[in-house]
């Protein structure tokens, strides 16, 4: 049992408190307020939690009928949170995690079950990622993997999944990561690129150069042991690895891109690494879950499972071509 400060419930107190004045509350309509909450109306959260609708509004009066009091104002837009509904939103998700906890440190061993939400990159996850997760279900087979492929940035918390694995270089957050594998990058062109405009030598060449991008992104790299980090233009942008491999191979500029990217096309000759005397630093691949005490088995598992799969294929990864 947690303790607390005189005067302050713990969020299992604040639990037992409710089901000895009402009802008993429902784990899993805790889970749904949750959810809920965090997306913002009914409609997201049952896409989030994997069920019909009704199921998510039925859940909700269940536990509003409990507690006695309105905990969401339902709007044509959506949802948004009473005063009560604030003030209840934290106590039960630390319930949810602490049952979720609970349900880890009894279950037997070698046993997942539940739901494991994943955010992964579009441009490597299919291939690169997927035949683990393929792996993981069968292994585990009451466990329920919902897996999501973009290459956008994905706010874990206001879209309720349990992690994501990020490839690069990690931005400053509050996330916390664990390290899965190397990742090497390098600054490629094509033959008719160069042919067209020259390659740069170093850095400071750069700016008078076409750029592929994803965004508004820096690119970095290594002289000696000083990292270099350039802002580079372009009148070319995707948020998708896949779609900057094309647009390189097709002649349009250079292309900062993962090896396990662009592998093919170095060895058949379609892009060439240039400016191979500043190399990007060395990056690698994360899995990254929301700040918590205790991180969820069913994560730990998958980052594992994560480990010993890029392990196993080093020729993705860790080949620096």
């Amino acid at each position: 049992m947690l303790s607390s400060a005189r005067g302050k419930q713990t969020p299992l107190r604040v639990l037992q408190c409710c089901e000895i004045e009402n009802a008993k509350l429902n784990i899993e309509d805790l889970e749904t307020f949750v959810g809920v909450a965090d997306a913002g109306g009914v409609s997201p959260a049952a896409r989030r939690l994997g069920v019909s609708k009704s199921i998510v509004s039925r859940r909700l009066f269940r536990l509003e009928a409990a507690l006695g009091v309105q905990l969401l104002a339902r709007t044509t837009r959506g949802a948004a949170l009473t005063e009560a509904g604030v003030a209840f939103r934290e106590h039960a998700a630390r319930i949810s995690a602490e049952i979720e906890l609970a349900r880890d440190t009894i279950m037997p061993t070698g046993d997942l079950r539940g739901r494991l939400r994943i955010a992964m990159p579009l441009s490597l996850g299919p291939i690169h990622f997927a035949p683990m997760l393929a792996n993981m279900a069968q292994r585990y087979p009451q466990l329920q993997l919902h897996a999501s492929y973009s290459d956008r940035f994905v706010d874990l918390i206001t879209e309720g999944f349990d992690c994501a694995i990020r490839v690069g270089y990690l931005r400053n957050s509050n996330l916390l990561a664990k390290r899965i594998g190397p990742v090497y990058l390098k600054l490629v062109a094509s033959p008719s690129y160069i042919e067209a405009h020259g390659a740069p030598e170093t850095p400071e060449e750069l700016i008078a150069h076409q750029a592929l991008m994803q965004g508004t992104e820096s690119w970095k790299f290594m002289d000696c042991d000083k990292v270099i980090t350039v802002q580079p233009q372009g009148r070319f942008k995707s948020d998708n690895g896949i779609a900057l491999t094309a647009a390189a191979t097709a002649g349009l500029g250079l292309a900062y891109l993962p090896d396990s990217l662009i592998c093919e096309y170095l060895r058949s000759g379609a892009l060439i690494p240039v400016m191979t005397s500043y190399p990007p630093p060395p990056a690698a691949a994360y899995v990254v879950r929301p700040p918590g005490q205790h991180p969820v088995r069913k994560v730990q598992v998958l980052t594992e499972m994560l480990i010993e799969h890029l392990g196993q294929n080093l020729c993705l990864w860790g080949r620096n071509l």
